[in-house]
């Protein structure tokens, strides 16, 4: 693997691959989940000949979500989204598994940038605590 082909630049080259609303769906996500949570590292996960430039995962004590994009949504995927309070109703998918969350972003559709900032903190926080508990 190049050594110059760092996980923000994967992400910048699937930002501009994408284009259109898609590829600003993902870079607002991204800019509200950098602002939301400075600390947070951007990973790609799952390249694969299909897909060579990966899904975009942001980590903090592991993986806070993923940022999937097919023909007709973004999908932002919370990996223990189950466990989140979400009083603003933001996850709109995979509501019926014991651990994920999911939000469909479709073309026209705006997040709300305060709840998804607290969301992704409360994301943040609970994997912090989890790692936390697992050292004890």
């Amino acid at each position: 693997m190049d050594h110059d082909i760092t996980p923000d630049r994967l992400i910048d080259a699937k930002i501009s691959e994408l284009g259109g609303w898609r590829g600003q769906t993902l870079t607002r996500v991204r800019q509200l989940i950098r602002q939301a949570d400075p600390a947070m590292v951007e990973t790609v996960k799952w390249v694969k000949p299909t897909n060579p430039s990966g899904v975009p995962v942001w980590e903090h004590d592991g993986i806070v979500c993923t940022g999937e994009t097919y023909k007709d949504k973004v999908k932002l995927t919370f990996a223990n989204g189950a466990a989140l309070d979400d009083p603003s109703g933001l996850f709109n998918a995979s509501l019926e598994g014991n651990a994920r969350r999911a939000i469909d972003l479709f073309e026209g559709d705006t997040v709300d940038a305060d709840a998804f900032g607290a969301l992704i903190r409360a994301a943040v926080a609970r994997n912090v605590s989890e790692k936390a508990r697992k050292k004890k």
